[in-house]
């Protein structure tokens, strides 16, 4: 068994680790002090009340806070989310995101080493407006008019920045969410092995730490319905990037989105990744993956259909897609299913 399998068999029956107490015998005054209140209620939505006990009301009712003999406790949930600053709360404090940027494609030297103060919720916007300050810039040429646009869109930074924070193992120790930035990619990892495979991450959807999903959701961060995944595949696609390749390690999950690359420049991973994916996000539309879908995705010209065809062909050996029966032999109404349909 993996060691996250062993670990979850013998914290059967524990409290959830966010559910925990993180610092009690608080005072309301000291609580409103520590969690950003007034950009939680505008998160959700909310007038602001006028006053203490209104606000006190609403975080024991998310139950961010409890009231106990001795005053008030913020349990975990709360600190992560909606804390000022994550400091101020010893135990979540190794929990908040850190942001790294190195100077080329490999980590020898590093030009920056940052790491995020106040909650998930709370600064969110402020964690993916920074992200996006730190990418590389690349020139393009539209309709004669030269601009620069970043290295990885922002909507797909957006949705691994929320993924990767909200599908951690908390009960790792000394290990936190990183977006390691290089010259040609982004990096998005979390601590923890995921539970849905890497494979099925574009069809499948279970969330590790269901609280923090339904208060990011219900905030406007993530939808909790298993999209994200497939957005970042589709704007992959879109902006014509390689395909997103999703790795597993020692305990940690990662995601690799790569900068702008020319189809003659991807190696056959490349492209065999980039087939499965297509395929199986043409699978969770509804659709089929054929020779001129996956030219079209490689924005490849007619001609290249026998390129194409080899791809699928390779994808097919490596077992990650399968020709649809149902359509027979023919070549020319030839369509395809991810290996799982």
């Amino acid at each position: 068994m993996s060691e996250d399998r062993l670990r979850s068999i013998f914290d059967e029956g524990k409290p959830d680790w966010l559910e925990e107490i993180s610092k009690s015998g608080m005072t309301g005054q000291q609580v409103i002090d520590s969690l950003d209140t007034q950009t939680f209620f505008e998160l959700l939505k909310l007038p602001f009340p006028s006053n203490q006990e209104a606000i006190l009301d609403k975080l024991m009712a998310e139950r961010l806070i409890e009231k106990r003999s001795d005053g008030y406790a913020v349990r975990r949930l709360g600190a992560v989310t909606v804390s000022r600053r994550l400091g101020d709360f010893p135990d979540v404090a190794r929990k908040a995101p850190r942001v790294v940027v190195y100077d080329g494609s490999s980590k020898l030297k590093t030009k920056l080493d940052q790491t995020g103060a106040g909650g998930y919720a709370v600064r969110f916007k402020d964690l993916v407006r920074f992200v996006m300050a730190q990418l590389p810039q690349n020139e393009v040429v539209e309709d004669a008019i030269r601009k620069s646009i970043k290295l990885v869109p922002e909507d797909a930074v957006r949705e691994l920045v929320a993924n990767a924070l909200i599908h951690q193992d908390f009960a790792i120790g000394g290990a936190s969410v990183m977006i390691e930035i290089y010259s040609d990619r982004v990096e998005f990892s979390n601590p923890g092995l995921p539970i849905v495979p890497a494979d099925r991450f574009i069809d499948g959807y279970q969330s590790r730490n269901e609280r923090l999903a339904d208060l990011m959701r219900r905030v406007g961060i993530c939808e909790e319905k298993g999209s994200g995944i497939d957005r970042v595949v589709s704007l992959a696609e879109l902006y014509q990037l390689p395909a997103p390749e999703f790795r597993t390690g020692h305990q940690r999950t990662s995601v690799v989105v790569f900068g702008p690359r020319d189809f003659e420049e991807m190696d056959r991973n490349d492209r065999i990744r980039a087939c499965y994916q297509h395929s199986a996000l043409k699978r969770v539309m509804g659709e089929y993956m054929t020779n001129q879908s996956l030219r079209e995705r490689f924005k490849l010209v007619e001609e290249k259909s026998a390129t194409v065809s080899q791809i699928i062909a390779a994808t097919v050996e490596a077992g990650l897609v399968k020709a649809d029966d149902k359509v027979g032999a023919s070549k020319k109404l030839a369509r395809y299913l991810p290996f799982w349909a």
